[in-house]
């Protein structure tokens, strides 16, 4: 009977070690950090074939409006119209519309052409606002297959508060691939097309 009494209790030592190292175990697991998605960047033309345009006009560039799922560092795509999904692992390295602001910011100051450009704060005195909406920046899995940039533009008269010009302005750009970098590589081609016919079209105006 003595003999019977040792093995349990030998076997419920051995059944709580196992259970204290299956629970360190899961702790230690739960300790290791996820690993952090890869960040990418949105870039400003640097060059613009053509234009002839300058203005003596000092322009200020309001963030661009967003719906919620384009006002985020997630890198939108779309396998259907009606189906919304985000890039794994991936994300811009701001705010889209913040990212979009800045870059049109630097599109204008990259032409030598506009007198000045900046965004609220600055200081500046103002001529001009640029409003616009994003209404597109995601890649188009369905059918298409490409990346898809499209941006409404205002241009309103800070004296007067009057909408000088308006228009739309798109770009799409096949997909190589669906890997994170091509997806952002396309993204990034669209907005420089996008960018360019912007500035284009506003230093015309101004």
């Amino acid at each position: 009977m003595g003999n019977l009494g040792t093995r349990r209790t030998k076997t419920s030592r051995t059944g709580i070690a196992v259970l204290l190292a299956a629970a360190l175990l899961s702790a230690c697991t739960s300790l290791v950090p996820a690993p952090l998605p890869n960040t990418y960047d949105i870039t400003a033309p640097a060059t613009f074939p053509g234009l002839k345009a300058g203005t003596r006009a000092q322009v200020l560039i309001l963030e661009p409006a967003a719906v919620k799922v384009l006002d985020s560092q997630d890198i939108v795509i779309k396998p259907s119209d009606e189906v919304v999904e985000y890039l794994g692992k991936s994300q811009w390295s701001d705010r889209l519309p913040k990212l979009i602001q800045a870059r049109l910011i630097e599109s204008f100051e990259n032409t030598g052409k506009a007198r000045a450009v900046a965004k609220p704060g600055d200081g500046l005195v103002i001529d001009y606002q640029i409003v616009s909406s994003i209404r597109e920046f995601q890649a188009n899995l369905e059918g298409s297959n490409e990346a898809a940039v499209s941006i409404s533009v205002k241009l309103v008269s800070d004296r007067s508060g009057k909408v000088v010009r308006s228009e739309i302005f798109t770009a799409n750009v096949p997909l190589s691939s669906t890997e994170p970098l091509a997806v952002v590589s396309a993204l990034n081609r669209a907005f420089a097309q996008v960018a360019r016919d912007i500035v284009q079209w506003t230093l015309r105006a101004v």
